[in-house]
């Protein structure tokens, strides 16, 4: 028989239990963890450095990073916010620092920092962690909930949920009468198969980026289908670093569109086109009218040697190379065509996605309890009495640089409140 029963031994699952348990040490609280470790997801977090949190102390400010959970997380982080956060951990003896991006990670650029504190804390506080505790069903009998593991049963007042993205709960809490949002993936790479990023892995240049409407395409992708899309209206489009990878397109710009575009993408299929205008200060107008002059002023040059524009120079060959331009051929001799097709290929490179790829082992998904159901001052289900939720399993996801986490700690700390005051 416990107090509360949390079902997680994530970061959400660790944080309202300390919480918990520092505001009424009376209470019984136990962190059932199906696997043999906790807190596996944070180990793995910003390429093991665990990027903690944001450095965006305005509210407002901070819901627009979250494409689903904007309008309902404006209150949550008004009361509890990355600052808070960053307090809770440097008053605990882990320093933080904030990166020029913003991203926040502890001092020692180690996940296990974080890792040691939270588990350090629930110890010293008294939580029960009950690893390989793979929770099988849980429901309600009376006023009391009944969680069960593979040969126990349990018994307590007051149930978290903090299991992040896991089916087998969204379907029992169906059963129990809340609405799930069926989940699709966020936060992902797009695969790209074409030979003006080959062999260019590894460069990262700023870019804007567009997602644009699906067309239906007849057997082979023939030359007409990527070109002349200029004038497509972007389904969605973002901008910032972009990286070119073994595998296509990833990096800031790609991973905001995937999480803004995860129902689109979802919806078709992952295969679609991405529009890249690698020279953001230019339009294709005004790039034509830029290579002009180039021309004029250095007729004598060749055209792939020439550093004509602040962009990596192997992308610039690659370009060069796209619009049909020799590895000799000059500027005098580049007809009005020629450099159009090369003003296009600079500011509206079309390219077709085939597919997805995880960002690292940071696995996000869209979807996940029904944000109607559930009262953001408490974290607490609007349909059945002392259930709670936080992170993940509710319908709220964010890009990437801490933002995930930030919702995971504002969830966990307003369930903590709620549940040790009750």
């Amino acid at each position: 028989m416990f107090d509360v029963i949390i079902v997680g031994g994530g970061a959400a699952g660790f944080y309202a239990a300390i919480h918990i348990a520092e505001i009424n040490p009376q209470l019984n609280v136990a962190i059932f963890e199906r696997g043999k470790t906790v807190l596996s997801k944070v180990k793995v977090s910003g390429g093991g450095r665990c990027n903690v949190t944001h450095g965006e102390f305005s509210a407002k400010d901070l819901t627009l990073n979250y494409p689903r959970g904007e309008k309902e997380l404006l209150g949550p982080f008004h009361h509890y916010a990355p600052m808070d956060v960053m307090a809770f951990f440097e008053e605990r003896g882990v320093p933080l620092k904030i990166e020029a991006d913003g991203r926040v990670f502890p001092k020692s650029d180690s996940s296990q920092s974080i890792i040691d504190c939270l588990v350090g804390e629930a110890e010293r506080l008294g939580v029960k962690v009950l690893k390989n505790s793979s929770v099988k069903h849980f429901r309600k009998i009376g006023e009391e909930w009944e969680v069960t593991t593979m040969n126990k049963h349990y018994q307590g007042k007051i149930l978290l949920l903090a299991t992040g993205s896991n089916p087998k709960v969204w379907s029992q809490l169906e059963t129990l009468g809340h609405t799930i949002i069926p989940p699709v993936p966020s936060l992902f790479t797009f695969n790209i198969e074409d030979e003006r990023l080959s062999g260019i892995q590894g460069i990262s240049t700023y870019a804007e980026v567009a997602i644009l409407p699906k067309r239906i395409y007849v057997s082979d992708v023939t030359e007409l289908d990527l070109k002349s899309s200029i004038k497509d209206e972007p389904e969605l489009q973002s901008d910032g670093p972009v990286l070119v990878t073994h595998w296509g397109l990833s990096g800031p710009a790609i991973l905001k569109l995937s999480a803004w575009g995860a129902n689109l993408l979802n919806d078709y299929n992952y295969v679609f086109r991405v529009r890249l205008n690698w020279t953001p200060d230019y339009s294709t107008t005004s790039m034509l009218a830029y290579l002009k002059k180039i021309k004029e002023a250095e007729p004598k040059k060749t055209i792939l040697r020439t550093n004509a524009l602040d962009i990596p120079k192997r992308l610039w060959a690659k370009l060069v190379q796209a619009a049909r331009i020799g590895p000799e051929d000059r500027w005098a001799d580049a007809t009005r065509q020629t450099l159009h097709e090369l003003a296009e290929q600079l500011t509206a490179s079309t390219f077709r996605v085939e597919g997805k790829s995880t960002f690292k082992e940071e696995f996000v998904t869209a979807g996940g309890v029904d944000l109607k159901e559930i009262d953001f001052k408490t974290f607490q289900s609007k349909l059945l009495p002392n259930l709670y939720f936080a992170g993940e399993i509710i319908n709220v996801d964010a890009i990437t640089g801490g933002f995930n986490f930030q919702n995971a700690w504002t969830g966990a700390y307003l369930a903590a409140q709620s549940i040790a005051n009750s």
